[in-house]
């Protein structure tokens, strides 16, 4: 499994994060030791308090167990997976924490140690962690029998579909014939009586009239090129002037183009919205079975727990009243009696001990097989949008010039985190 750790202080937003139920499905505190606290919160303020005391500010040691998401990995294999860090680290005894998430399918476990070391008052030295973890790492998944990542084969390695690249390539520019460019323009022209029916029939065209630089007037097209008017319509500057008025009274070719851009992104953004509210329809039958399915296997797990605390008390009572007392328990300890019945219920009650956690095992292992399904269906609808989402961003912006393509998919980019950043339910549009 993957191992992630780091030394930290933050004992509150540690404690936190570790409990948030919000974003996991499932959150299980699965053991506290070593503390006088009972409570994950107040354990991890139980080590900042010792260690003010000290000179550390980084007092824990908090370490994620993330094991491959095709494989079943039962409560045991993380429990020796953290004794090993303990034996490696040199945190054996220390106080410590172990958590339990489960999210989209996928269960992973969080430890976090005291790195305050009470007799001596002072943290314990925690040199080289990360090669240390990775040496961890390596070994589990060999005696797993896990295929290695790539990056544990080669330490140098790293996946590189992890690395930042461009989402698609700059396609060539498809160039109109300049013949059907000028016969457009004549066109537009020649019907228009006015500035207004001009700058109407342009548009309809793709073009935009402004004001140019040294050419007097000109067109704009959506690709951002400029068309000086007097070249193109074959018309004298003065006969422009004399129908379209002063040039200076229309928009500069860079506001013109700022106005083009504007448009562009905000009809991508209405093609987006059309594809977020596509799929957010599909989305929103998985979200119901999502809810439903965690609230049903928190019940699972809640029976499960008081059937088995049943079952102990019962079982418990059984072995209590194997205990001979008064005379006959005098003579049952004389005989040795006595000690044999206890070697036997201690033997039995660790064998239950085993029993049910084999039990609760079974059963979350089942439920993340069932989540993990469910996941999958998940995963096809965000892959189904990412899809449509990439053939928009190319049929939107493939043909436009380099510069011209960078400097939109920016705006657009911008727009979108503005956008998902003003929602009050941006975070629930595609984590599910």
């Amino acid at each position: 499994m993957i191992i992630i750790a780091s030394q930290r202080g933050g004992a509150a937003k540690l404690a936190a994060h570790l409990m948030n139920v919000r974003d996991n499905d499932h959150v299980e505190l699965h053991e506290v030791s070593g503390f006088m606290a009972d409570t994950l919160p107040d354990a991890l303020q139980e080590i900042r308090a010792q260690a003010m005391g000290t000179r550390c500010n980084q007092y824990l040691f908090s370490a994620s167990l993330n094991p491959p998401e095709t494989e079943k990995v039962g409560t045991d294999v993380f429990e020796q997976a953290i004794s090993r860090i303990e034996e490696r680290m040199g945190l054996q005894d220390q106080p410590r924490v172990i958590v339990f998430h489960e999210k989209e399918g996928r269960r992973h476990a969080h430890c976090v140690w005291s790195r305050i070391d009470t007799t001596e008052m002072k943290a314990i030295n925690l040199p080289f962690y990360k090669s240390k973890l990775m040496e961890i790492s390596k070994e589990i998944y060999l005696e797993q029998d896990w295929k290695l990542p790539q990056g544990l084969i080669e330490r140098g390695q790293s996946n590189p579909l992890n690395f930042t690249r461009a989402q698609w390539e700059h396609a060539k520019r498809l160039d109109d014939d300049p013949r059907l460019i000028k016969a457009a323009l004549k066109d537009c022209w020649a019907v228009s009586d006015s500035k207004e029916a001009f700058q109407n029939k342009l548009e309809e065209r793709g073009y935009y009239l402004a004001k140019g630089d040294r050419r007097g007037f000109v067109a704009v097209d959506c690709q951002g090129e400029v068309y000086s008017l007097s070249k193109w319509l074959d018309v004298k500057t003065k006969a422009l002037k004399e129908r379209l008025g002063d040039p200076q009274q229309l928009p500069s070719v860079e506001e013109t183009k700022a106005n083009i851009d504007s448009r562009l992104v905000e009809r991508v953004q209405q093609f987006t919205s059309e594809i977020q509210k596509n799929s957010g329809a599909r989305m929103e039958s998985l979200l119901e079975q999502k809810v439903r399915m965690v609230d049903r296997h928190q019940d699972e797990r809640k029976n499960l727990d008081e059937m088995q605390q049943q079952r102990w008390h019962q079982e418990s009572e059984v072995r209590q009243t194997r205990l001979n007392t008064g005379i006959r328990g005098l003579w049952d300890r004389l005989t040795g009696q006595h000690d044999q019945t206890k070697d036997q219920n201690e033997l039995e009650a660790w064998q239950a001990v085993i029993r049910d956690r084999q039990q609760r095992d079974e059963l979350i292992q089942r439920q993340l097989q069932e989540r993990h399904s469910l996941q999958l269906n998940i995963n096809h609808v965000r892959k189904a949008q990412e899809n449509e989402m990439e053939h928009l961003k190319t049929m939107m912006f493939s043909t436009l010039p380099a510069e011209m393509k960078d400097r939109l998919q920016k705006q657009f980019e911008q727009s979108q985190s503005r956008q998902s950043n003003s929602s009050p339910n941006h975070s629930n549009n595609y984590d599910l």
